[in-house]
């Protein structure tokens, strides 16, 4: 008998800020997070710019309008940052 996985990209169906960290409730169920201080952009970025984010492309992206920037959601979830976790936070 033969199986086929058909791997599909994370989806994302809202996100939302709370401080500094960035949530996403994806299609599968799971709720990840990750520090706005991973990514350059959003690193510079007030807590309030941060709780301007939107879920765009139909689940695939994150869009900071105000910012212009974008993040995808397969990205994220495959843990694709820009900047390395803070001293203080692998502490």
């Amino acid at each position: 008998m033969n199986t086929t996985v058909i791997e599909r990209e994370p989806c994302a169906l809202r996100a939302w800020a709370e401080g500094r960290m960035i949530f996403l409730e994806l299609a599968d169920g799971r709720i990840i997070g990750f520090p706005a201080d991973r990514f350059k952009i959003l690193k510079a970025a007030s807590e309030e710019e941060l709780k301007k984010v939107t879920v765009e492309v139909n689940g695939y992206a994150l869009r900071w309008e105000e910012l212009d920037e974008d993040l995808t959601v397969e990205g994220i979830v495959a843990g694709r940052f820009q900047l390395p976790l803070p001293k203080w936070w692998r502490e």
